[in-house]
C-alpha cells in the first residue's frame, strides 16, 4: 500500500514518544520514522545511535518522513530520554522473569490514548536490532508489551515494532481509511464501496428477478410448476447475497436481454431454413 499526499499538513497532536535504544543502522531509524509518520507519531528519541547522528542513510530510508528525523533528539542515557515521561511501555518478545504487567499492542493502544487524553506523556521503548532491550532497560518501563506472534519466529525488526504499536495507537482515532486522491475522497470505512453508483433499490432488484423469471419461463427452465417456487427462491437468494448495485442490476438485465435476442435470432434463422424450397 503506497501513497503520500504532500498537500496535507502534518498534524502534530499529542502522541506517544518512540524511543529507540542504541539503534545500529541508519536505515532502520529511517524506516521507523516512516512507520511513525503512517500513524501520527512524530516525537523520536534516540539513545546512543551506533553510527552517530544525523545519518544520511536514515533520511534516504525514511521515504519522505525526514521531518521526523529533523526533529529527533539524541540522548546519552535512557534515563535522560525518559526524564519527562509519565508512563513507559517496553516492547519485547522474550519473557523477562520479572514481576511486571504484560499487555498486547492492542491493549497498549487503548491505554496510551486514555493516558494522553488525561494529559500524560507516554513513551514506547524499542531495543537494538540484534538483541532488543536489556533487563535493566525493561525494568525502567511501567509495563511490557508483547505481540501475539509465531513463537518459533518471534523477532520483529524496529520498523515493524514501531508500525505495530503505531497502528494500535492510531486506528481508533483515524477518521478515514487510506488516502484521499484528487479524484476520490478517502474511504469512510470498510464495507461495500459503490463509486459512481449506489445500492440497487428493491424495486430495481425485483424488476431484474421478474425479467429473469419471464425469460426462464419462455426458455423452459422451470421443468415443473411444483418446483418453480423453490427454484425461484434459490435464484432470488443467490442474487440477494451479491448486494447488487444499480449499475450491476442494469448490466444483468442487459445480459439477459442480449441472450434472449441471440436465442430468438437463431430460432428465426432455423425457421427460415426450414421453409426454404
Amino acid at each position: 500500500m503506497s501513497g503520500t499526499d504532500k498537500t496535507k499538513n502534518q498534524v502534530l497532536g499529542p502522541a506517544p514518544i518512540a524511543v529507540l535504544v542504541q539503534p545500529q543502522l541508519g536505515e532502520n531509524i529511517g524506516t521507523a520514522a516512516r512507520a511513525m509518520a503512517n500513524f501520527g507519531l512524530h516525537d523520536m528519541r534516540l539513545v546512543e545511535p551506533r553510527d552517530g547522528w544525523p545519518n544520511e542513510k536514515a533520511v534516504a530510508a525514511s521515504s519522505g518522513a525526514h521531518w521526523i528525523l529533523d526533529r529527533a533528539t539524541v540522548y546519552s542515557t535512557l534515563a535522560d530520554a525518559l526524564s519527562d515521561v509519565n508512563h513507559v511501555y517496553a516492547t519485547t518478545a522474550r519473557p523477562r522473569g520479572m514481576i511486571k504487567e504484560v499487555i498486547t499492542p492492542e491493549q497498549a493502544g487503548h491505554d496510551m490514548r486514555a493516558r494522553i487524553e488525561r494529559g500524560g506523556k507516554v513513551a514506547m521503548l524499542f531495543g537494538r536490532e540484534r538483541w532488543g532491550l536489556s533487563n535493566d532497560e525493561v525494568s525502567m518501563a511501567d509495563v511490557i508489551v508483547t505481540a501475539p506472534v509465531n513463537p518459533a519466529f518471534a523477532s520483529i525488526n524496529i520498523a515493524q515494532a514501531v508500525l505495530l504499536m503505531g497502528y494500535e495507537w492510531f486506528k481508533d482515532q483515524a477518521e478515514t481509511l487510506g488516502q484521499q486522491t484528487p479524484e476520490l475522497a478517502a474511504l469512510d470505512g470498510p464495507g461495500l464501496q459503490t463509486p459512481d453508483t449506489r445500492p440497487a433499490t428493491k424495486e430495481e432488484f425485483n424488476g431484474f428477478i421478474g425479467h429473469l423469471e419471464h425469460e426462464l419461463d419462455i426458455a423452459g427452465f422451470f421443468k415443473t410448476a411444483a418446483k418453480k417456487p423453490g427454484m425461484l427462491r434459490n435464484i432470488r437468494n443467490l442474487f440477494a447475497r451479491a448486494s447488487l448495485t444499480e449499475q450491476e442490476v442494469k448490466s444483468l438485465r442487459g445480459i439477459v436481454s442480449s441472450l434472449t435476442r441471440a436465442h430468438e435470432k437463431r430460432k428465426e434463422e432455423r425457421e427460415a431454413k426450414a421453409i426454404e424450397p
